[in-house]
């Protein structure tokens, strides 16, 4: 069984189609990990959620920021925003089902000494830490509290995590750190109104996987949602947004027991909206496959 991470898809359906076609995605045989931001600014989000809904069982998919706007548009407590493309789910005769699906994904995975999240992972937690603490929202999203959360979700503050945190600030921390995070202090404060890449850093912040006291430096961690941080290929870190909806490629990994042992395939967007300056990726610019061999 192969197993592939793959990087926001944002609508952007024909590519995802594609790049399953590249990698020879087999939903009998193989199984998929989607790093989030299924939704949204690309023409094509609806079609996106039917092909994955279909694949329930072979693809996991974690849930980004754009797919808990479009839950929070969906249960009338958010209005749709400029530059959104989810008005094909909302009027959708199969929204209902295609948004309670939505609601039951997940916001971290581990898998093969490989943990997934849609953004970052603060410093202060461990592997267990990040998928409970996942968890906690995993569970108010599928319950009747899922409106109010969705409602109160919204804001900066509290911008550290601390265990003792309670209640609404509580979440509201876990789902900034796993869906927008990327930069923060040493303490784990975390800051976010810069979105460029990592040499953007503010005073007193780094990129939140260049913490030197993180406590998962010691499997790998794969994301999204940074399109502008560029291709990054470490032994603890894999960024996959290659910002395909903006005019650049999307991007799977195929994860191996060894972690030596590493393929990376991307495919151009052919649906690419609102193109803008992507970060030139360091990888090289050409879809296809690279060999991701790292010395023992």
């Amino acid at each position: 069984m192969a197993l592939y991470c793959i990087g926001d898809v944002q609508g952007c359906n024909a590519a995802l189609g594609q790049l399953l076609d590249e990698i020879g995605y087999s939903p009998s045989r193989d199984r998929i990990v989607l790093l989030g931001d299924l939704v949204n600014r690309g023409p094509d989000s609806l079609g996106v959620l039917r092909r994955l809904q279909r694949l329930e069982g072979a693809a996991t998919c974690l849930l980004g920021n754009h797919d808990l706007h479009l839950l929070a548009v969906a249960a009338g407590v958010q209005p749709v925003r400029r530059g959104d493309t989810i008005g094909d789910i909302l009027e959708a005769a199969d929204r209902s089902r295609l948004i309670e699906w939505l609601a039951r994904q997940s916001l971290a995975h581990f898998e093969r000494e490989t943990l997934m999240v849609h953004a970052g992972v603060l410093p202060q937690w461990t592997v267990t830490d990040t998928l409970a603490c996942a968890a906690e929202i995993e569970s108010v999203l599928r319950s009747p509290a899922r409106p109010e959360f969705l409602r109160d979700m919204y804001g900066n503050d509290p911008r550290r995590w601390s265990p003792e945190l309670q209640g609404i600030e509580r979440l509201r921390v876990v789902v900034n750190a796993l869906t927008r995070l990327r930069f923060c202090s040493r303490d784990g404060t975390m800051e976010f109104e810069t979105k460029e890449g990592a040499d953007a850093a503010p005073p007193g912040y780094l990129p939140w996987f260049d913490i030197p006291e993180r406590r998962t430096r010691d499997v790998t961690v794969a994301f999204g949602h940074w399109s502008t941080l560029g291709w990054l290929d470490r032994r603890d870190v894999l960024a996959l947004d290659s910002g395909c909806v903006w005019g650049g490629q999307l991007t799977a990994v195929r994860l191996s027991e060894d972690p030596r042992d590493r393929e990376r395939i991307t495919v151009r967007c052919p649906q690419a909206q609102n193109p803008r300056a992507v970060r030139a990726d360091p990888g090289g610019n050409e879809a296809g496959r690279t060999p991701l061999n790292r010395p023992a």
